[in-house]
């Protein structure tokens, strides 16, 4: 089983939208996937109709050989959900002596093909887990200025975590979120990313989509909520995009 983290410490920038929807493209296309939400706030699993959960994650923390006990099927064949609970706001103090609690977890996770997690927007005790657990990442990135300026930190800290706690952990790539072509700045900002990252830079970008914002209050991916939609279409490609990376690490 490979593991992607999906993970950017500024909020705002289609982060659960983006392991919600990869998740479930990649289930489509025949895949067993796992999304694990590790945000306390639980928007993958609320977006995934999974409001009210009393278990999940923060219990299969405590005992993760009865990880299987706390996963919940989705709607969508293929896709299960390892759900955030209100517990798990307090787990960050727990875990800022025990970087590793997450990484024991995936270890007792059996019959998947894709572990995906959906990481807070900090770059604190849980989003550390995530790095500490992942083969590699995934980071959405707002065609924004601002988006730009936490990136920098992110990248200290994934280097920090490759010389000491996983040295196995790489950037899958940068995927560029919440693009308006109609601006010269989301254009100013694209073309800077890519001449930063190259090839890291996926090729799907996706475009700011009404659809997209709707799909959560519905419970449903896009996917299946408006697959017609050009949200849809690019959420589609990007998945292609990154299990064609996934399969070379």
């Amino acid at each position: 089983m490979k593991t992607l983290g999906v993970v950017n410490q500024k909020g705002g920038v289609g982060k659960t939208t983006t392991a919600i929807n990869l998740a479930a493209y990649l289930a489509a296309g025949g895949r067993r996937v796992l999304l694990l939400d590790m945000d306390p706030q639980a928007n993958a699993t609320s977006g995934l109709g999974l409001r009210g959960a009393e278990q999940g994650l923060y219990e299969a923390l405590g005992e993760p050989g009865r990880v299987a006990e706390f996963v919940q099927p989705t709607s969508q064949p293929g896709l299960d959900v390892l759900p955030a609970t209100p517990d798990l706001a307090g787990a960050g103090v727990e875990l800022a002596d025990d970087p590793d609690a997450l990484a024991r977890l995936l270890a007792s996770v059996k019959g998947y093909d894709l572990a995906l997690i959906d990481a807070p927007p900090s770059l604190g005790p849980l989003t550390v887990n995530v790095l500490a657990a992942a083969d590699a990442l995934l980071i959405p990135l707002q065609a924004e200025y601002y988006a730009l300026e936490g990136l920098a930190g992110l990248m200290e800290t994934v280097e920090r975590v490759q010389g000491g706690l996983n040295p196995r952990l790489k950037v899958l790539g940068v995927a560029i979120t919440m693009f308006d072509g109609r601006t010269n700045l989301a254009q100013e900002v694209e073309t800077m990313v890519r001449q930063h990252f190259g090839e890291l830079v996926f090729w799907s970008v996706v475009p700011r989509n009404v659809r997209l914002s709707e799909a959560p209050s519905f419970a449903k991916p896009i996917g299946a909520f408006a697959p017609l939609s050009s949200g849809a279409a690019a959420y589609k490609r990007l998945s292609e995009e990154v299990m064609q990376r996934v399969e070379k690490i």
